[in-house]
């Protein structure tokens, strides 16, 4: 059982953290961007596009498929006042099926401006195929520091069409700059496919056709699976220990084709690209082992301190897996939607994750304690470097690739 994590004080995961070193835009070739290294516990540094030659060949890297969604609707009142809608997921619906709706939808949102909206509804008009469509609003209940919002719209197009053209890209906060056209294309990966996050997983965004393909000659596997990146990814941590921080929930969406392919790959490194694909691989891990004990569970849902709380009893990866794809199999369906709420923290024990390709966090975040994890103490010496070698910080900046020392 790994060691509890309460107790960690986040104060010991800081950094010096210049503005000058955040990249507010991507640069002009996705491959282009540095590389630190971290192997052997050696720090070394190179150019993305190499980054197949630094690989194990007979290594697996995971991706995670999700698309960024145009969450930022801007809403205008006769008034001039500006209110800000942002989709932060469906409202007791899978988030395909959200997306599939034709004229009305619930999501859970944030509200900007909230005290400038009174009362009733608010309207977007927005082209799409050289047709004017209305977009209407209305505020419901408010959940936490959320509310419920019910959207209706003219046109008879699915939800996933509305929101690509009446919303705007959700940039990271810290960029402190407003989505520009460019955007639509560079806040995604090559590979995006299936909508649903409100910020993209940055460690995929250096990917290029040019170096999957180099992937796929050198022999190296490749797989996709789907985490959904919540707002909650940028949420700081205020309390002075971990044991007082509430992680966000993400849905996850997994095949079992996903799951058969990656338990063949017994033996051979799993190298995630990115932390979400991390948290993914990891829950499922913990999904398998909590049905070991009890198969009748209806759904998957991994506590923040899941990991914590349950032994392994010496259940591997490929037997956690398997126990998903028996309820699969009892279920009678081969793909389905999760949640998770996993802290991956200094103590924690990677049972599915050999390797990390991953951006370099902010100061006081979970990423970075999910990054001590694999690393331990070493995070320092890798972030130092980087401050040192003129290295770009956070969602548009350089990335490393890590193995445990």
């Amino acid at each position: 059982m790994p060691t509890d994590p309460h107790n960690i004080t986040i104060a010991d995961y800081d950094y010096p953290l210049p503005d000058s070193r955040i990249a507010k835009y991507p640069l002009a070739q996705r491959d282009q961007s540095k590389l630190l290294v971290f192997k052997d516990g050696i720090i070394t540094e190179t150019t993305f596009f190499r980054i197949p030659d630094l690989l194990p060949p007979d290594a697996m890297l995971l991706f995670n498929d999700t698309r960024v969604i145009h969450a930022r609707l801007l809403f205008r009142k006769p008034t001039g006042s500006v209110i800000e809608i942002f989709c932060l997921e469906p409202h007791n619906q899978p988030v395909a099926t959200a997306f599939e709706q034709r004229n009305h939808s619930e999501w859970l949102c944030f509200i900007g401006n909230n005290k400038k909206w009174k009362s009733g509804s608010l309207s977007l008009d927005f082209e799409i195929n050289n047709t004017t469509c209305t977009l209407q609003a209305t505020r419901c209940e408010a959940v936490g520091n959320a509310w419920i919002v019910d959207f209706e719209w003219t046109g008879g197009i699915p939800f996933a069409e509305v929101i690509d053209a009446a919303g705007k890209i959700p940039l990271p906060p810290y960029l402190h700059r407003d989505a520009e056209e460019s955007d639509r294309q560079r806040y995604q990966t090559v590979y995006a496919h299936h909508d649903g996050s409100v910020a993209a997983p940055t460690a995929g965004l250096h990917f290029t056709p040019s170096v999957l393909h180099s992937l796929e000659k050198k022999g190296i596997a490749t797989e996709y699976i789907t985490l959904h990146v919540g707002a909650g990814t940028f949420k700081p941590v205020s309390s002075d220990t971990i044991g007082e921080h509430e992680m966000h929930v993400e849905p996850v969406h997994i095949t079992a084709a996903n799951l058969r392919h990656i338990i063949a790959h017994k033996g051979h490194p799993i190298i995630a690209v990115g932390t979400t694909t991390v948290r993914t691989l990891e829950s499922l891990y913990w999904f398998g082992v909590q049905l070991q004990s009890n198969p009748q569970l209806e759904a998957m849902h991994v506590g923040q301190w899941t990991p914590y709380e349950l032994s392994t009893e010496g259940i591997d990866h490929t037997q956690a897996y398997g126990n998903i794809l028996e309820w699969m199999t009892r279920h009678g369906i081969d793909q389905f939607d999760g949640a998770t709420q996993l802290l991956i923290a200094p103590g924690y024990t990677y049972h599915v994750v050999d390797g990390l390709i991953t951006n370099f966090h902010q100061p006081r975040s979970t990423l970075l304690l999910l990054v001590s994890a694999m690393i331990g103490e070493k995070w320092r010496d890798c972030y130092g470097y980087a401050l040192h070698h003129d290295f770009r910080f956070l969602s548009y900046g350089d990335s490393c690739l890590l193995f445990p020392s």
